[in-house]
């Protein structure tokens, strides 16, 4: 089903569901009893981690940054404004007037309201709600209660900032976020980790404390950061890093990452783009955990819009929103595209609306790309005596040992120029297979010993839609699987070596890394659980 299609079944493009929450019910994802058939989806393009002059170091108006999203081609996006007093007393308040009226003029445009969350004792995550008539108090009576910047317990706090009562507290809020989706007073809510390894101080015991503390809402990881243009040649610096991991270890940095979590890989992030590392082993452990990429936009590289100037008396924290930019003609410092720009997550939904979105994430129907490389991806792998359409990204296919199944890859290859002008070609496919071992003894681990690049297919020259059938055996034990693939132009040996990565995305020279010219597809896995013979 085609997004056009389903805008259209939708009515008047959407607007029944855009205007009502409760209009798109929340879709459970219930795992089959052996193979599956999951519905037909269409993909809804989206960023989760876009900033706005309600946040204390960005720039652009609200309405700057949903006509950028429009412009190229996003369906949903969140406004994320970065937590603290100003924001909290005033600024949410203001900005959920704006959000309100948007979504009346333009019922296609999906916007979400959220909030970037301090971890206690460690990075930055998106905290993001249905709409509704408890939209807004939930976030900023969470921010207020949980959020690490202003109670002192994340990075720039006290000395002490890592800490095991740190490390609760982000637990606890987690909890507390689930407990008003429980009771009904917030009609849903999710939360994804941002840029994880940025600074090495989300340690994997961390990872995993909140995934398990509520699964349904915490739900995944940026697999990419934003800021992909910070290292485009003679812009920002001789040092610069996509992503802006231009970071060393520091006191708080958990001790077991080794140098290279530290670099982006094809711009991204060590923990996604390291087959056998960090994502893996949480997979590894058989449950989702979602991967997403966005611009986190605060200011637009080459844009010539500076922030304007405070009127007498006003900051922040009287106003919780800053002037409006000016004009100046001049490009001004930035390191980010617009949303949409550069980096998309799809998530496939069966319906057009808030909830539906939100079900898609949480069910894990989730593929991402960078450069507009690919127009669409569909997955499913089903077992061969099935005659029905299996189970797709997210999901679980129940199979027999021994039992041959098929993974069905359906590429949609990119059919215009992207906004830098290029028309994204794809040069493979890379099929990455892991084995579910269950969970871990060491909540620290980061290795999924097990997990490698099993197939690739060169796709190079193919246009239009095509379908890789991949045949696929069940051993012994439950699997996952999960796809990759590039523009085929900058590769190499993975972190752990050729026998589990030979060519994997590699870390660019500081200050020369164009983004467009090395561009990645990375998709959510599907579980297979495999149980005795026939």
């Amino acid at each position: 089903m085609s997004r056009r299609q389903l805008l259209r079944r939708a009515g008047l493009f959407g607007a029944a569901f855009a205007l009502g929450p409760a209009a798109t019910p929340a879709l459970a994802f219930t795992p089959p009893r052996f193979g599956g058939d999951e519905p037909r989806l269409a993909h809804l393009v989206g960023d989760h981690h876009v900033h706005s002059v309600y946040s204390h170091d960005a720039k652009y108006t609200f309405s700057q940054q949903a006509r950028a999203a429009a412009e190229y081609g996003l369906d949903w996006m969140v406004f994320n404004e970065h937590a603290n007093f100003g924001h909290a007393r005033h600024g949410a308040a203001l900005e959920h007037q704006e959000i309100l009226k948007a979504r009346a003029e333009n019922p296609r445009q999906l916007i979400f309201q959220g909030l970037e969350w301090y971890i206690p004792a460690a990075e930055h995550g998106t905290v993001f709600a249905a709409p509704g008539p408890n939209e807004v108090d939930p976030l900023t009576r969470f921010e207020l209660a949980y959020d690490g910047k202003l109670l002192g317990y994340d990075k720039g706090g006290a000395a002490d900032a890592d800490t095991a009562r740190n490390e609760a507290h982000a637990v606890k809020a987690i909890r507390w976020l689930a407990e008003q989706r429980r009771s009904g007073y917030v009609n849903d809510v999710l939360v994804l980790a941002n840029h994880p390894l940025r600074l090495g101080i989300d340690s994997p015991h961390e990872m995993r404390g909140w995934r398990d503390a509520a699964p349904e809402i915490m739900i995944g990881m940026e697999g990419a950061p934003g800021a992909q243009g910070a290292a485009i040649p003679g812009w920002r610096g001789a040092t610069s890093i996509r992503g802006e991991y231009e970071n060393k270890p520091s006191a708080q940095s958990w001790a077991g990452y080794p140098a290279d979590a530290y670099l982006t890989y094809g711009g991204f992030d060590w923990a996604t783009a390291t087959v056998g590392g960090l994502w893996d082993s949480m997979l590894a452990e058989g449950r989702l955990f979602t991967i997403t990429s966005n611009s986190d936009n605060h200011r637009t590289v080459f844009d010539t819009w500076k922030n304007g100037d405070w009127p007498p008396g006003q900051n922040f924290d009287t106003t919780g929103k800053l002037p409006d930019p000016v004009q100046t003609d001049t490009p001004q410092p930035g390191s980010d595209f617009w949303p949409g720009e550069f980096s998309r997550t799809h998530v496939g939904v069966t319906g057009y609306g808030y909830r539906a979105v939100m079900a898609g994430l949480r069910a894990g129907r989730v593929w991402v790309d960078h450069g507009h490389l690919l127009d669409g991806l569909d997955v499913r792998l089903k077992r061969d005596c099935d005659p029905g359409r299996g189970v797709t990204l997210g999901g679980r296919l129940r199979v027999r040992k021994g039992e041959r199944i098929t993974l069905y890859v359906t590429v949609t290859t990119a059919s215009r120029t992207n906004p830098r002008g290029i028309l994204p070609q794809s040069a493979h496919v890379d099929v990455i297979r892991g084995a579910v071992r269950g969970p871990v003894t060491d909540r620290d681990s980061w290795q999924a010993p097990d997990t490698r690049v099993v197939r690739t297919a060169d796709v190079s020259g193919r246009t239009g839609t095509y379908t890789l059938h991949i045949p696929l055996t069940a051993g012994d034990e439950s699997f996952y699987v999960r796809l990759r693939g590039s523009d085929g132009n900058r590769h190499g040996t993975g972190c752990l070596g050729a026998a589990v990565d030979p060519h994997g995305p590699i870390p660019h020279e500081p200050g020369h890394g164009d983004p467009w010219a090395g561009t990645w597809f990375y998709s959510n896995p599907v579980f297979v659980d495999v149980t005795g013979g026939w």
